[in-house]
């Protein structure tokens, strides 16, 4: 007879793997923490230094001085905050018409939303660049990264396709048999239902610009950063010193985890609930 594993042995052995796991992703993390907390000689020392040095804060204290992260962190907030606000209200909204409503053109419509996404962000650069900086003169304006990301066709496709599967119809039905009109079913009906799916498109959507870096750095200069514009700044010049990049790096990093820490379990768990109501 084969040999069977026991229920102990596969749960340790699940165990193991999880943990691997978990080593595996906070590591680097781990060793940005390491490096930016001692001088620059750390970064190319054999064998390489595994335990936090005492220059943490005085690396952090030059960031915010030479980086200009005070301003970079607040900037970061304000676009990655209003972009989330607005590309989760219009994707809800779009979800919803592209879902369950009917009207004249729904398939072609939605047929160019989602053909958007095959259109690489690199070849819109120079055009768009033209008409933020010369039509509307937003040129190291915060505007200039916000207003072109205030809808998202990936948002629209992730919310038409939650919608159409946990909103059953004949709740639209019976909102319309007692007089609702449609932006009132939205409000009172599609949004509590569409709750844990814009709680996901949520945080995707800021995290994603929070960590964006290719079109702030193209738009803002050094005096009005993002997060990641002021990392990359640091990076400049002929000598780069890493323990001053890696400690810019943590303090980008550590927002984020808040973030995660405060809503990835409100998260998951909407998205159960939401699950076993469907």
């Amino acid at each position: 007879m084969a040999h069977r594993r026991s229920p102990d042995q596969a749960r340790w052995g699940t165990y193991a793997i999880l943990f691997a796991i978990i080593i595996v992703s906070i590591f680097p993390l781990y060793w940005s923490i390491v490096v930016s907390s001692r001088d620059q000689s750390a970064i190319g020392r054999y064998p390489p230094p595994l335990v936090p040095g005492g220059s943490l804060w005085d690396n952090l204290a030059k960031s915010f001085e030479q980086g200009n992260f005070g301003l970079a962190l607040t900037n970061s907030l304000i676009v990655a905050g209003t972009i989330t606000v607005a590309v989760v209200f219009t994707s809800t909204l779009a979800g919803f018409a592209f879902a369950k409503l009917t009207f004249r053109g729904r398939g072609g419509l939605f047929a160019a939303v989602v053909g958007t996404m095959l259109v690489p962000t690199q070849l819109a650069i120079i055009p768009l660049y033209i008409m933020v900086t010369q039509w509307f003169g937003w040129a190291n304006d915060l505007r200039g990264v916000i207003v072109p990301a205030l809808v998202s066709a990936f948002g629209v496709f992730f919310m038409r396709q939650y919608l159409s599967t946990a909103m059953p119809t004949e709740l639209l039905e019976a909102g319309r048999v007692d007089g609702a009109s449609t932006l009132r079913i939205y409000w009172n009906v599609v949004l509590p239902i569409a709750r844990p799916g814009a709680a996901v498109l949520g945080l995707l959507t800021f995290i994603t610009y929070w960590n964006d870096l290719f079109w702030p750095l193209i738009l803002l200069n050094t005096q009005n950063p993002t997060v990641q514009v002021a990392i990359a700044n640091t990076r400049s010049g002929i000598e780069v010193d890493y323990s001053l990049v890696l400690a810019g790096t943590v303090i980008a990093t550590f927002p984020m985890l808040i973030v995660f820490l405060v809503l990835g379990r409100q998260i998951i768990g909407g998205i159960m609930q939401g699950a076993v109501k469907g």
